[in-house]
C-alpha cells in the first residue's frame, strides 16, 4: 500500500522542485506519471523539464507519442496511467484518487504554496485521500530544505 506526499512549494517553483523528486523516484527504479491539468502547462513543464542541468538527463516524454508506455517519466493530462506507473505526481490541482494512491507505490503531491486556491484543493485533497483511510504526509520547505511536517 502506498501513501500521499503532499508537497507545499514555498521556496522553489514546480519547474525548479519537480527534477529533483522525479530524479529520486527513478533512483528508486520507479516509472512516473506526471499529471497535469492543462495541456498547455505540459508541454510547457516538458520543455523546462528538457532544459534541465547540463550534467544530468532526465528521461522522459509527452503523452500523445507511440512510445508513451516505454516512458520512464509520462506528463499528461489524462487520468490513466499507461506507463507501468509506480508512482503519481501531480501537479496544478490534477485529480488523485484513494484507489491510485493504495495500489502505487507512491502519489506526489505539488501545490503552490503562494497560491491560495491551491493550498485549498490541497487540503481538500489531504482530507479526501485521509478520509478514505490512506497513508498522508506534508511535507515543507518552509526552511528552505524538505522537511517532513505531519503524517496520518
Amino acid at each position: 500500500m502506498g501513501a500521499a506526499y503532499f508537497y507545499h512549494l514555498t521556496h522553489r517553483p514546480l519547474e525548479a522542485a519537480l527534477p529533483a523528486l522525479l530524479e529520486k523516484s527513478l533512483a528508486a527504479g520507479w516509472r512516473v506519471t506526471v499529471r497535469g491539468v492543462d495541456p498547455q502547462r505540459m508541454e510547457w513543464l516538458d520543455q523546462k523539464l528538457w532544459l534541465g542541468a547540463d550534467d544530468g538527463f532526465l528521461p522522459h516524454g509527452l503523452a500523445g507519442g507511440a512510445h508513451d508506455a516505454l516512458q520512464p517519466v509520462l506528463l499528461t493530462v489524462a487520468e490513466g496511467l499507461t506507463n507501468g506507473t509506480s508512482c503519481l505526481m501531480s501537479v496544478d490541482g490534477a485529480p488523485v484518487s484513494a484507489d491510485e494512491t493504495n495500489r502505487l507505490e507512491r502519489v506526489c503531491i505539488l501545490f503552490d504554496g503562494q497560491d491560495p486556491q491551491a493550498v485549498d484543493h490541497a487540503r481538500g485533497q489531504w482530507k479526501a485521500l485521509a478520509g478514505a483511510g490512506c497513508a498522508a504526509q506534508y511535507w515543507s520547505e518552509a526552511s528552505g530544505r524538505w522537511e517532513k511536517k505531519a503524517e496520518t
